[in-house]
């Protein structure tokens, strides 16, 4: 029996609020149960100097958590002086896995900034991050394609992002924190809307875990990403 109480194969509730902030091009609250991220979109007539002059666009991301996004009261990290490790590994893998949807040169020489920021944390806060930030980059490029800046649609794909584990001995799927914080094995999957891998990680936490182990969480992990994206389509349609 999970803790929540539900099934092996079960999603946690999700839910998608669009257009939750007032100045960003795209902003969304995405809710994966007790999980809550804010996700913004910011657009800017300009990329990063390596980019200048190439043709291309950029996505990129930041991500961080209010200090009582958890249990206990974080300190800000901007009074430490410096992101942590594990903050600036989230930020790129949101990044990155943002980017596998884009056709670059379809977005042209302008930089797209996707801010996810934890307000409440119960486990798969980079996941949320990842599926809720598509949604945000989908409105701010809508809004270019209504203005005209852009004539040809540059999201290739949706990109959404579900964690799976063994847990108590069994795979499950979306973990919240009380199983993400016991599983014997704990992994990400961020995939297209066609089914293709963007990223996996995956790792034994307290014991090793098998190939038919493995399967069968990419198989439930499939089944998540489909829900995601039904939910990410109704939140932009």
């Amino acid at each position: 029996m999970r803790p929540s109480g539900r099934n092996l194969d079960e999603m946690r509730d999700i839910s998608i609020e669009t257009d939750v902030t007032r100045h960003a091009e795209g902003s969304c609250m995405i809710r994966c149960g007790d999980t809550h991220v804010l996700c913004t979109a910011t657009l800017e007539a300009r990329v990063p100097p390596f980019l200048k002059n190439s043709g291309l666009g950029w996505v990129t991301a930041e991500y961080g958590m209010l200090p009582r996004a958890t249990h206990t009261r974080m300190r800000r990290e901007s009074a430490a002086g410096k992101q942590s490790g594990r903050t600036q590994e989230i930020q790129r893998l949101i990044g990155r896995s943002l980017r596998a949807g884009i056709d670059r040169s379809a977005l042209g020489e302008r930089q797209i900034t996707v801010d996810c920021d934890v307000i409440q944390a119960d486990g798969g806060t980079r996941c949320a991050s990842i599926t809720g930030g598509w949604v945000a980059l989908r409105l701010a490029v809508n809004k270019l394609l209504k203005s005209g800046e852009l004539v040809t649609d540059p999201i290739i794909d949706h990109i959404a992002a579900v964690s799976c584990g063994i847990y108590a001995g069994q795979p499950v799927l979306d973990l919240d924190y009380p199983e993400d914080s016991e599983a014997g094995t704990d992994g990400n999957f961020i995939m297209t809307g066609a089914g293709q891998v963007v990223e996996l990680q995956a790792s034994a936490e307290g014991a090793t875990f098998s190939r038919d182990e493995f399967n069968a969480l990419y198989g439930l992990a499939e089944k998540g990403i489909a829900e995601l994206v039904k939910a990410q389509a109704a939140a932009t349609s």
